[in-house]
């Protein structure tokens, strides 16, 4: 008998492949092997033609640009490349963690995840604080080229995030483990030390500061359109709707991937039981998935924006109906009869 073929075949004798506590089991495997591939699945299908549809859209449809459609372009670029390396993902945990690509497809995939996550928290970040300088000091900024502005914001925002995804690359290594290559997550790397500094920093930076500052922004949004002497009450309402898109992208998606992840490196350092690390590891892995959704819950907020880009969808898909009809068509003509007969 291979033995060790069927300890690869077999989820249930997997030994925890962390190298926390090598004799502990490894109770995340259900997670890994059905929840991760599947959630990861749903996002994909979902989130790739949605954001293909949304560059089409903005690429071709809504011209002039505002500057609210230029970082959205940018917005749904950013997640496309993240939905790219997705499958590689997919393959990995649905084949039981073993990692057949290379370990330099594995830096980039990882790499990919925290770029999109931080490209899209400082775009996000971005169109809340060009809101904020429209709507409640019009008058300050009336004069100011805004298009430009938001190009220099977003190509600020470009380099920041690559700035912050980049010692990724340094960090993450291929792991051999009972005859398996292992793309480990940041938080499950070895080199534990500089990884807890490299994580506070990107939480406290990379993602509070910019949660202050959106909450911020929206709050006194809601606040000025709420206290106006002429205001519509259909502004109202959107600013509440993209504020309620916005704020849950941020609190449901972001926010508790980057809390389990402090403590997920921080319990790796500290002299607490298995089980309690267990626990907070599954729980880490719950909210991995979440922070890939910001890439589905990106489209809400494309579609509560305005109605342009509703019509601007509406338009492409007539364009491209037209476009099918238009085509020439052989058309056989049959009799009833014949018609039968083919059945």
């Amino acid at each position: 008998m291979n033995t060790t073929n069927d300890n690869l075949a077999s989820p249930t004798a997997w030994q925890d492949t962390e190298g926390d506590f090598p004799n502990c089991t490894d109770v995340e495997v259900g997670l890994k092997t059905l929840y991760l591939p599947i959630v990861y699945s749903i996002v994909f299908l979902v989130g790739f033609p949605g954001n293909v549809i949304a560059i089409c859209v903005y690429s071709f449809k809504m011209r002039p640009w505002k500057s609210s459609t230029i970082i959205m372009l940018n917005l749904a670029l950013t997640d496309l490349l993240y939905l790219t390396s997705l499958p590689f993902l997919i393959h990995y945990y649905a084949s039981g963690e073993h990692w057949i690509f290379g370990e330099f497809m594995c830096k980039f995939i990882r790499f990919s995840f925290y770029f999109n996550l931080y490209s899209s928290i400082f775009f996000l970040t971005c169109f809340s604080a060009f809101r904020y300088v429209v709507i409640v000091h019009p008058m300050k900024f009336f004069h100011i080229q805004r298009k430009r502005w938001t190009a220099v914001a977003c190509t600020a925002a470009w380099v920041v995030s690559l700035a912050a995804a980049s010692p990724v690359n340094f960090l993450i290594s291929l792991k051999e483990a009972q005859n398996r290559s292992l793309c480990l997550d940041l938080a499950s790397s070895e080199n534990v030390g500089t990884i807890r500094w490299y994580n506070w920093l990107l939480t406290m930076f990379a993602f509070f500061l910019p949660l202050l500052t959106v909450t911020l922004c929206y709050a006194l949004i809601i606040y000025t359109l709420a206290t106006g002497p002429h205001v519509r009450a259909c502004y109202k309402q959107k600013a509440r709707r993209l504020a309620i898109v916005l704020l849950l992208v941020f609190y449901v998606c972001f926010l508790p991937f980057h809390v389990f992840r402090v403590a997920r490196v921080e319990l790796r350092l500290c002299p607490v039981s298995c089980q309690v690390k267990k626990q907070i590891h599954s729980t880490y892995i719950i909210s991995r998935p979440l922070a890939a959704l910001n890439t589905c819950g990106n489209l809400l907020l494309y579609v509560v924006i305005g109605g342009n880009f509703q019509q601007a969808v509406r338009s492409l898909s007539r364009w491209k109906w037209s476009k099918y009809a238009q085509q020439p068509r052989s058309i056989n003509y049959v009799t009833k009869s014949e018609f039968t007969l083919k059945l």
